[in-house]
């Protein structure tokens, strides 16, 4: 990139991932779920997984098109890291289609997904998909050729407060993203391509989880970018209907996107199984999937190396599907625990024309949870 933008980047993210990292999340507040998550309670639960996030901020006050504010960005999912290039099983599945997610056409005939999985805001889907492949082709793929790529980027709608049409997300801040996803904690809140977000009309943004089931891990990365505040429950409590301050929707307007790894040895149909379960976790949350809104749900898993080499016969390993039980539960905890851990994560945020949406108020979330006799205390 660019010095210049390089240290846009920069004094833009930085401050944002120190922050991150001494944000408390849902458990940390009393929330009780049910399950039991891995180390990290993340995606990155699952060994080689990497996230990588480019979070933009800049400008404040009326909407000028083209120079902001600026309030989005992009995440990155690589299923095996930046290191590994060697294919996963995946399967897709939507709840409702009103949204993209590219890629999916191919990912159906031959249930194999080759690179990152990227999302980011509505308008930013064309250029983040083909800064993906040009990133492919500066880092070599395989043979070290890339002949084809169809990559898979998901998007949901960050125009309440950003400037989306201003295409501000550019090809440097996908590369930006790439080469600086890692294992470990992840993010979550208003960063990366959940930036502008908000989630039953509070904010919302990346959140993630994870659990433990079978001896394998099933982790969840979300985009939470949907609901109205009177649908939203949290551990069986009408939360949005107890804090109804700052709501500002008729109706429902938004979208997310569900990304889910395993390490359980799973073939394509059985991960179509395990996205079509993130729509339980979703409904734990009070969603009805309105027709505005694109809810989009991708699974992978790192078990088996995808047969590649033409004219051999490759050996793969598959779950019992009397097994799976276990895994599908792992699934609906995770996706709802995730939502809920971008909805605590979320700061307030004040974006384009003035608009201003609200964090979900800690000490409110746990008086509602008192109330109700859902509170974990520890």
């Amino acid at each position: 990139m660019p010095r210049r933008l390089t240290l846009l980047v920069v004094l833009v993210v930085s401050p944002l991932v120190l922050l991150a990292s001494a944000k408390p999340r849902a458990r940390d507040l009393g929330v009780p779920f049910d399950g039991k998550p891995g180390a990290l309670n993340a995606i990155t639960d699952v060994a080689g997984v990497e996230v990588g996030q480019t979070t933009l901020i800049r400008g404040e006050g009326k909407l000028v098109v083209g120079e902001g504010p600026v309030r989005t960005g992009v995440t990155v999912v690589l299923p095996r890291g930046k290191a590994n290039h060697t294919p996963v099983f995946a399967g897709w599945f939507s709840l409702n289609g009103n949204g993209e997610m590219t890629g999916t056409a191919w990912l159906d005939e031959s249930g194999i997904l080759d690179g990152p999985i990227a999302l980011t805001n509505t308008h930013s889907v064309g250029v983040v998909r083909d800064a993906i492949i040009q990133w492919q082709v500066k880092k070599g793929r395989g043979d070290g050729e890339v002949w084809w790529s169809l990559p898979v980027v998901a998007e949901t709608w960050d125009g309440w407060l950003n400037d989306l049409n201003g295409f501000h997300v550019k090809p440097g801040h996908l590369f930006a993203a790439l080469d600086g996803a890692k294992g470990g904690p992840v993010d979550e809140g208003g960063v990366g391509g959940g930036t502008g977000m908000i989630c039953h009309e509070f904010k919302g943004g990346i959140g993630t989880a994870s659990r433990t089931a079978h001896g394998h891990t099933v982790g969840v990365l979300v985009q939470a970018n949907y609901g109205l505040r009177r649908q939203l429950r949290i551990a069986g409590v009408p939360v949005g209907q107890e804090i109804p301050e700052g709501a500002f929707r008729p109706d429902e307007d938004g979208s997310i996107i569900v990304v889910i790894a395993t390490d359980a040895p799973l073939l394509p149909h059985q991960l179509k199984r395990l996205a079509r379960r993130a729509a339980l976790g979703l409904g734990r949350m009070g969603s009805i999937s309105g027709d505005g809104s694109g809810d989009l749900f991708i699974a992978f898993s790192t078990a088996n190396a995808v047969p590649a080499e033409r004219g051999k016969a490759g050996t793969v390993q598959m779950m019992n599907t009397e097994d799976l039980g276990p895994v599908f539960a792992g699934v609906v905890e995770a996706t709802e625990e995730a939502i809920v851990n971008a909805l605590v994560a979320g700061e307030t945020m004040t974006g384009r024309d003035g608009h201003v949406v609200q964090g979900l108020p800690h000490d409110k979330l746990r008086e509602v949870l008192k109330k109700y006799g859902r509170l974990t205390e520890k």
